[in-house]
C-alpha cells in the first residue's frame, strides 16, 4: 500500500509561477536547512529561474515584424508583473504562519489512515479483484512507548462482509545493503471483539503493533507489517508500514501559554531539550467554532537544556481572515531533523487533542503589515524592476498605445 506511506506536505501559468516563488521563498528563517524533511521544499536554478529570478526581460531579437515585436514586448510585461504579483500575494505572511488550507494534509495528522483497495496476492500480483480489501491503521508516526493499532475487512462491490481468515501476521524493521537483518515478530489479529477489535465475529481483524514491549524496542525507521489472508480460498497479502523512533530527542515540560507578541498571536511551549540540534515543531490552530484555520510552524536550532518553542499566528492572517475568538491550539508534534542518516528524524512525544484553548482577543490587538523578511524585501525589490523595465520597454515601443495596468490590488510597479 505504498499510498498510505508516503505522507512524509497545477494547471496554468499563474499557479506554476505561485508553486516556483514558494521555493524562492521557503528558504527564509532557516528553513533551508530542513531540505532532508519531506515538507521542506528544495531550491533548484531550475525553479528560480520558472520564478522569474530578477534580472531583466530576455531582449528581443533583432529583425522581427513590428507586430511580432509587440506581441513579444506585451509578453514580457505581463510575465514580468505577474510574477512580482504573484510573489507579493503569496507572501504576505511567513512561512511559519500560514494558513492551514494550503496544507489540507496537515490539517488532521492524527486521525487513521484508511484505504480499501482490491484483493493482491504476493508481489502485487494475482488476488481477486472483486474482493476489496478495507484497511486501517491508527498512525504512520511513531514515538517510544506509542503502539499502533491495524485493521482489515474484506468486502464485495456492493460493501457486503466476505469471510476473511489471517493465516499468518509478522512485523519486522526494513533493513537495506549490508545492515543486519532486524528481528520479527508475530502479531496476532483477532476477531473476537478483544483489544483494536471493536466487534466480535464481524470478519473484521485487528491488532495492536507496541514495538517497545518486543524485540524491536530498539529499531530505528520503517517497521512493515505482513499480514497473509484468505477470502474464498483464494491467498491475499496486505503490508502496514509504520515509522518508528525509539529515541525521544526532547519531552514537553510545564504549561503551554499564548502572548501578544510583535503584533501576533503566539503560543509559547517549553521543552527539555536531549539533543541539541534543528527542530521542526507543528501545531494546528482552530477558530472558535472548531474550524481549522492556520497552521504554526517552528524551524529553529535548540541548546541542550530547557527551551522555549514559539508557534506564531501571524497578525495579518488574523487580521484578513478575522477567525471567531478565542482560538485553539491543538495536536502539536515535532522532531530532530538529522543529516545524512535515514530515518532523518527523531520524534518528539506528540500532544494529541486540545493543547491551549486561548482568550477572545479583540482583532485590532494584532498588526495588519505585511511581511517583511530580508528575503522577501529583496526579491519584491529586484521582481518590480523587471517589471518596470518591461513596462518602460512596452511604453516606449508605442507611445501612443496604454500600457495595461498591473494586475496587482496595489501595485508599486511604475
Amino acid at each position: 500500500m505504498p499510498t498510505k506511506h508516503s505522507k512524509l506536505a497545477l494547471v496554468g501559468p499563474a499557479v506554476a509561477v505561485a508553486a516556483a516563488l514558494a521555493v524562492v521563498f521557503w528558504p527564509e528563517q532557516g528553513q533551508e536547512a530542513a531540505a532532508g524533511s519531506a515538507a521542506a521544499p528544495v531550491r533548484t536554478a531550475a525553479a528560480v529561474q520558472a520564478a522569474g529570478q530578477p534580472g531583466g526581460p530576455p531582449p528581443i531579437p533583432a529583425g522581427l515584424e513590428r507586430a511580432e515585436r509587440k506581441r513579444l514586448l506585451d509578453e514580457q510585461y505581463q510575465h514580468a508583473d505577474q510574477t512580482y504579483c504573484s510573489y507579493l500575494a503569496s507572501t504576505k505572511y511567513p512561512v511559519s504562519s500560514r494558513p492551514i488550507a494550503e496544507h489540507p494534509d496537515q490539517v488532521y495528522p492524527n486521525q487513521p489512515v484508511v484505504e480499501t483497495q482490491p484483493m493482491r496476492g504476493e508481489g502485487g500480483r494475482g488476488g481477486d479483484p472483486d474482493v476489496l480489501l478495507q484497511t486501517s491503521q491508527s498512525r504512520v508516526f511513531m514515538v517510544a512507548g506509542e503502539a499502533v493499532a491495524f485493521s482489515l475487512r474484506a468486502v464485495n462491490a456492493q460493501g457486503g462482509a466476505l469471510p476473511l481468515v489471517v493465516t499468518r501476521a509478522v512485523s519486522g524493521g526494513l533493513t537495506f545493503g549490508a545492515t543486519r537483518p532486524a528481528a520479527q515478530v508475530s502479531l496476532p489479529f483477532s476477531d473476537d471483539g478483544s483489544g483494536a477489535d471493536p466487534v466480535g465475529g464481524d470478519s473484521h481483524f485487528a491488532a495492536v503493533l507496541a514495538p517497545a514491549q518486543t524485540s524491536l524496542a530498539q529499531f530505528n525507521g520503517t517497521i512493515r507489517t505482513e499480514v497473509r489472508y484468505t477470502v474464498n480460498g483464494r491467498a491475499g497479502v496486505a503490508l502496514f508500514d509504520v515509522i518508528y523512533s525509539p529515541e525521544v530527542p526532547a519531552t514537553w515540560t510545564g504549561q503551554p501559554r499564548e502572548v501578544i507578541d510583535d503584533g501576533s498571536l503566539a503560543y509559547v511551549l517549553r521543552a527539555d531539550v536531549r539533543q541539541a540540534g534543528r527542530y521542526i515543531v507543528t501545531g494546528r490552530v482552530d477558530d472558535a467554532k472548531g474550524k481549522p484555520f492556520a497552521l504554526a510552524t517552528f524551524n529553529d536550532v535548540l541548546r541542550a537544556g530547557p527551551n522555549e518553542i514559539r508557534l506564531t499566528v501571524f497578525g495579518k492572517l488574523l487580521r484578513d481572515k478575522a477567525p471567531a475568538m478565542p482560538l485553539t491550539l491543538r495536536d502539536v508534534d515535532g522532531y530532530l531533523l538529522k543529516e545524512d542518516v535515514d530515518p532523518d528524524r527523531a520524534l518528539m512525544p506528540r500532544l494529541e487533542g486540545r493543547v491551549l484553548a486561548g482568550k477572545a482577543h479583540p482583532l485590532r490587538s494584532f498588526s495588519d503589515a505585511e511581511y517583511a523578511g530580508e528575503e522577501r524585501t529583496r526579491h519584491l525589490a529586484e521582481f518590480s524592476k523587471d517589471a518596470s523595465r518591461a513596462r518602460q520597454a512596452l511604453a516606449a515601443f508605442d507611445p501612443a498605445q496604454p500600457v495595461p495596468a498591473s494586475q496587482c490590488a496595489a501595485s508599486t510597479v511604475k
